[in-house]
C-alpha cells in the first residue's frame, strides 16, 4: 500500500468545501416542547398585531391627559377611581372627566383614557389618588400593533430555536413546529493502540478518549451517537465498519489512522464507497492530516487522532457541516477579537489554533493559552472554552496584543459582574 500524496489547503477553503455540499436534512413537525435547538424550516408570519391592543406597560392608573393640564407640586390634581382592572380583564366603565382606573401591567386601556399615570407617580388615598406633574396623549401606552403588524415575519426560516423563539411560537400558538431533522453521527475510533475505556493500561497501548470526546461533541449539538468498533489491520472490516454506519447515519467521523504512513486505510475506504475526497491536507496546526470525503448525500470525516487537533477538526469542519445539514442561516464558525495575556513566541507557517481560555475583563475580552498545547494534549482541552487563531506567516504574538478568537464553550465566571 503506497503513502498517499497530499496538497495542504487554507483553511478557509477546506471550511469553504465542506458547507457548500448541498446536503440538507428533511423538514418534520416537532413538539413546541421538544423544539429547543432545532432550525426552523419555513418563515414564521404574524397573524395578529403584537400588542393585540393598547395596553398597559406598568401598573398604575387610566386617565385622560388633558385633565392633567397645569398639575404641579404647588398644585396637585385630584382623580377618582371608578374601576379596577387586571390583566386579562377589560373594564366596562368609560373614563370621564378627572376620573380613572387602576389599571394593572398588561391589561386593555379603558375607553376614554388615553395616558397611564405610573404607580409611583401617584399620592393615594381610599378612593383616589392625586399627581404634580402633567401628562400628554400616549404617555405609559403600548399601542396596539407596534412591535409587530399582521404579516411581517417574526421568525426566519434557518433560525435556531432558542427560548425567545419558543415565546413568539407559543404567542402564535404553534402546539407544532417545521424544522429540520438534526443528523446522527456514527463516531469510529481507530487505531491498534487503543483500549477501551475499562480497559487496563498495557505497555504501549492508550485508553480511546477520542471516540467519546466526539461523542460529547455531537452530544451538545444535540445530535444522537453511536459508536462502532473497528480493525485497524484488516481492510475488510474496515470497509464493513464504515459501510455499516453509513447504513445508520448521515455523518460518521473516524478518528486516528489518517496521518500519512503504509497503514492508512482511509483513502481505501474511501474508494471502496465511491466517496469523494474534498481535501487530506489543511495548511493548519494541529490537525493538517484532517480529511473529509462526502458519499450518498453523507459527510465522512477522518480526523486525528491526536486529541487536540481532533477536537480542533470538529470544531472547524464537523460543526459547520451539521450547521448547514439542518438549514441553519449562520453556520461558519464566529470569530471574535481578544487581548493576549501571555506571550506565544512560536513561529506559525501554517495558521495555528491555540486552546486558550477567554474572560470578559470588564469591558474587555482576554484571552491566554491554555496550559500544554501539543497537539496530542487532553488536559488542556478540559481547561478551554475558545481557541487563538494565529494566522501563518507570523512569528509569534506578544502579550497586549489583539488576537482572533473562536469561542467553544460559554463560561459563567467568578467576578461580579457589578450589574
Amino acid at each position: 500500500m503506497s503513502v498517499e500524496k497530499r496538497t495542504p489547503i487554507p483553511v478557509s477553503e477546506a471550511i469553504h468545501r465542506v458547507v457548500q455540499q448541498d446536503i440538507t436534512m428533511p423538514t418534520r413537525q416537532v413538539k413546541l416542547a421538544d423544539s429547543t435547538g432545532y432550525i426552523l424550516a419555513e418563515d414564521i408570519v404574524a397573524t395578529y398585531e403584537i400588542p393585540r391592543f393598547d395596553k398597559s406597560p406598568y401598573d398604575g392608573y387610566a386617565l385622560r391627559a388633558q385633565d392633567t393640564e397645569g398639575a404641579s407640586g404647588d398644585n396637585r390634581l385630584e382623580f377618582k377611581v371608578i374601576d379596577h382592572i387586571g390583566a386579562g380583564s377589560v373594564s366596562s366603565k368609560v373614563v370621564g372627566e378627572r376620573e380613572a382606573v387602576r389599571i394593572m401591567t398588561g391589561a386593555k386601556v379603558p375607553e376614554g383614557a388615553d395616558a397611564i399615570v405610573m404607580l409611583e407617580q401617584t399620592v393615594e388615598s381610599e378612593d383616589s389618588f392625586t399627581i404634580r406633574k402633567p401628562f400628554q396623549v400616549g404617555d405609559n401606552i403600548a399601542r396596539k400593533g407596534e412591535e409587530t403588524q399582521i404579516g411581517d415575519v417574526v421568525l426566519e426560516r434557518g433560525q435556531r430555536i432558542n427560548p425567545g423563539a419558543i415565546a413568539v411560537l407559543a404567542t402564535y400558538g404553534y402546539s407544532e413546529v417545521p424544522v429540520y431533522e438534526k443528523p446522527s453521527v456514527g463516531v469510529i475510533a481507530t487505531g491498534s493502540e487503543l483500549l477501551n475505556v475499562e480497559d487496563e493500561l498495557e505497555e504501549g497501548k492508550i485508553r480511546n478518549s477520542n471516540g467519546p470526546m466526539i461523542a460529547s461533541l455531537s452530544q451538545q449539538l444535540g445530535l444522537e451517537v453511536e459508536t462502532y468498533q473497528i480493525q485497524q489491520d484488516d481492510l475488510e472490516s474496515s470497509i464493513e465498519a464504515v459501510k455499516r454506519a453509513m447504513q445508520q447515519h448521515d455523518i460518521i467521523i473516524t478518528t486516528g489512522g489518517v496521518s500519512v504512513g503504509d497503514f492508512d486505510y482511509l483513502p481505501e475506504i474511501y474508494k471502496a464507497i465511491d466517496a469523494e475526497v474534498l481535501f487530506n491536507k489543511i495548511a493548519m496546526r494541529p490537525g493538517s492530516v484532517t480529511t473529509v470525503a462526502v458519499a450518498n448525500d453523507q459527510y465522512l470525516f477522518g480526523l486525528s487522532g491526536n486529541p487536540s487537533a481532533c477536537f480542533t477538526g470538529f470544531q472547524l469542519y464537523v460543526k459547520p457541516a451539521v450547521n448547514k445539514m439542518m438549514g441553519a442561516q449562520a453556520y461558519y464558525p464566529q470569530v471574535i477579537q481578544a487581548t493576549l495575556m501571555e506571550d506565544f513566541g512560536k513561529p506559525n507557517p501554517f495558521t495555528r489554533f491555540i486552546r486558550a481560555e477567554a474572560t470578559l475583563d470588564g469591558q474587555q475580552m482576554t484571552v491566554t493559552p491554555a496550559g500544554f498545547n501539543k497537539s496530542g494534549a487532553v488536559v488542556s482541552i478540559a481547561h478551554s472554552n475558545a481557541m487563538i487563531v494565529l494566522p501563518k506567516g507570523t512569528r509569534g504574538f506578544k502579550k497586549g496584543y489583539t488576537v482572533n478568537v473562536i469561542l467553544t464553550e460559554s463560561h459563567a465566571y467568578e467576578e461580579d459582574l457589578n450589574l
